[in-house]
């Protein structure tokens, strides 16, 4: 199967990262699965994540501990730690947390690092299918070495056994049924680049698994000048690094949008990152807080959602999502909103002028969409023409707001709103 088969729309789920850090544990898991299932799955919202450091038994939050312990089998491949994962016992993974994921009609994915085990390295341990051993494999100078977590040794892909390794995880991995892979320190590295070889290796697993998964890449930003090759061999790769409920960082997304947009198609989606709304910080202290409730404000979540919407970027959901209020469950259930995300194609800048900024987007049927954001910190005039949409003036547009679902009535032939700091709009124009 070619991968792009996968993921025809944007991928749409949860991530523990936001709330949970690395410590997330299976009970929390299961919750979030449910409460996916019940308030979310009809509008579209499928993947239940578990982030990082599934196999450290004593991650605490998302402050990494250089050196742990970590749960291997006898191949070298990363473990759930039992005491946070109890259906993993006795050998069996993810694949009964998997099969309860399944069971609520969702998918199940998880997270892992680029690379060997370093304490699988330093023991030396088997790798299945090959009579290589993990020391064989790995890259040991600093280059290859994540700067920011201690778990791995990146994987020497000139040597004979490194795509063993690869293919025997994601054959654990089928094996458990996993539906989706995000794979960290690879799309680039904060000091040596992208990881092209090791990402030729994991798609090439993927690709001989037997399953279909799709494939995440993380973190950003990844290098545009390689987005021939991203498209090639992933589903989605970030756009951006960590991305938090701070103004400064949803700004900056205005031009990374603008830099990827001729990138966006069916099966590979550039990535703006998981969307810290709700409660967050419940066990993390990244993203400069603690527990807390977003600290975007109610016009930025929206205006948040509008870009993300409009660009087509996945949408993965950060906090904790029992504790969601009718507010933050509205940004993510409005139909009209998710059929931009869903069906729309041609996504472009039309304009910026200053902190003024237009999109559009092409509907079906000859419907057009259009967001325009005011991304100034005082209240503004945001002004675009039908000319300007490439639409045809005397066309007899019916206007529509998809956030409050109300008709505007016929659109003339140029919009306008007054919109206030950081606030934006995001219209429909029917036939």
């Amino acid at each position: 199967m070619n991968h792009h088969q996968l993921a025809l729309t944007p991928p749409m789920g949860w991530n523990s990262w936001d709330c949970y850090g690395a410590s997330v544990r299976e009970e929390e898991v299961k919750a979030n699965a449910r409460y996916m299932a019940e308030h979310l799955k009809p509008f579209g919202w499928e993947y239940v994540v578990v982030d990082i450091q599934w196999y450290e038994p004593g991650a605490y939050s998302s402050a990494y501990r250089p050196y742990v312990p970590l749960e291997t089998d006898e191949y070298s491949r990363l473990i759930p730690a039992v005491n946070r994962f109890p259906s993993a016992a006795n050998g069996q993974g993810f694949k009964p947390l998997a099969d309860y994921v399944h069971g609520l009609g969702l998918k199940f994915g998880i997270h892992i690092m680029r690379g060997i085990p370093r304490q699988a390295v330093h023991a030396d341990t088997p790798i299945l299918g090959t009579a290589a051993t993990a020391r064989s494999i790995a890259q040991t100078w600093t280059g290859s070495i994540c700067p920011w977590n201690t778990d791995m040794y990146g994987v020497d892909a000139t040597k004979e056994g490194a795509q063993q390794y690869y293919n025997s995880l994601f054959e654990l991995y089928a094996s458990w049924e996993i539906d989706f892979v995000k794979v960290d320190d690879i799309a680039a590295s904060r000091l040596y680049g992208i990881r092209l070889d090791e990402i030729e290796l994991i798609r090439n697993a993927i690709d001989n698994c037997g399953r279909p998964i799709v494939l995440s890449l993380s973190p950003g930003p990844a290098p545009v000048e390689h987005a021939k090759e991203l498209t090639s061999l992933a589903n989605m790769w970030r756009i951006t690094d960590d991305y938090w409920d701070l103004w400064p960082l949803l700004h900056d997304m205005f031009d990374r949008c603008e830099k990827w947009e001729p990138h966006v198609g069916e099966g590979h989606w550039p990535d703006c990152d998981m969307l810290p709304l709700g409660h967050l910080g419940i066990r993390s202290v990244d993203g400069g807080g603690a527990d807390r409730w977003t600290r975007f404000t109610r016009d930025e979540q929206v205006t948040m959602m509008s870009l993300w919407t409009i660009f087509r970027s996945p949408l993965m959901f950060g906090g904790e999502l029992n504790d969601n209020d009718d507010w933050t469950l509205s940004l993510l259930t409005n139909e009209e909103v998710l059929e931009v995300h869903r069906d729309s194609s041609g996504a472009r800048q039309v304009s910026r002028d200053d902190n003024r900024v237009v999109w559009t987007a092409e509907g079906k049927d000859g419907s057009a969409y259009v967001a325009l954001f005011n991304i100034g910190d005082q209240s503004d005039t945001l002004s675009v023409t039908l000319e300007q949409l490439g639409l045809s003036a005397s066309g007899q547009y019916q206007l529509r707001d998809l956030w409050k679902r109300e008709s505007l009535g016929a659109a003339g032939s140029a919009l306008s709103f007054e919109l206030a700091p950081h606030a934006s709009v995001l219209l429909k124009l029917s036939v």
